[in-house]
């Protein structure tokens, strides 16, 4: 959950939530697009903030970096007590104070005394740097999500099995009844893989899970569609990890 607003020369961004992983991407073009608008930086309010891990630390990081090569500033002007934590652990606190009355902290002020051609030149260089950073991410993003199916395959893998047991389903349409579950109820696909195996162990799935279990079941067994012809093997973006 994040609200943008203009103060100013600067922009206020309020950001609720959990920020990990899943959130990481949605959050960095959020203060991306907020920093590139602003004229001398953005004041962020994390008091909202439920939970933060080091994907999301590593992006503000990144964003404070760039602001620093615009000669604008990231400050933390709220933040939550997960938040703090995060911060004081790995020392990175004072890298996003508001600058004080003598301007201690803020960022370097570089002089253009360059030929324009020497301008450009370096104007392509940082594109090229940008562009190259951006791919980095973007392949450790994977390289996580990679990681993460590889360790909730098994609970989803058994989960299918339960459901193909339970109710005389192929391997392909125990699949889009998970799919079809999770998409209807807004939980994550392995959550509900592990519900499902626990439930065997006794305990009860949850009302609004159990009707759509059913409800896709039903619909499997009548032949109508119910996720929009996504792959076996291939989570939605809904139900991503």
């Amino acid at each position: 959950m994040t609200a943008i607003h203009p103060d100013g020369d600067r922009i206020t961004v309020k950001v609720g939530g959990e920020l990990d992983l899943d959130s990481s991407e949605r959050l960095r073009g959020v203060l991306r697009e907020a920093l590139s608008r602003s004229v001398h930086g953005i004041d962020l309010d994390l008091g909202g903030v439920t939970f933060c891990d080091c994907s999301a630390l590593n992006i503000l990081l990144t964003l404070r970096r760039r602001a620093l090569e615009q000669a604008k500033t990231i400050t933390i002007q709220h933040a939550s007590t997960e938040v703090d934590r995060l911060l004081a652990l790995t020392g990175t606190q004072p890298l996003f104070a508001r600058p004080g009355p003598d301007g201690q902290g803020a960022p370097v002020q570089y002089v253009q005394d360059t030929e324009p051609q020497e301008m450009e030149t370096q104007g392509m260089q940082t594109r090229d740097m940008e562009t190259a950073e951006d791919a980095d991410y973007d392949l450790r993003i994977e390289v996580a999500q990679l990681r993460r199916a590889m360790q909730t395959r098994p609970t989803i893998d058994l989960a299918r099995g339960i459901l193909m047991a339970s109710f005389s389903l192929s391997s392909e349409e125990a699949w889009t009844v998970l799919v079809a579950a999770s998409q209807n109820t807004n939980t994550k696909l392995h959550s509900l893989a592990g519900d499902l195996v626990t439930a065997v162990k006794g305990d009860a799935l949850p009302d609004a899970v159990q009707e759509q279990l059913s409800s896709a079941v039903a619909r499997v067994n009548s032949g109508v569609g119910t996720t929009g012809g996504a792959a076996e093997g291939q989570e939605p973006a809904q139900a991503a990890d």
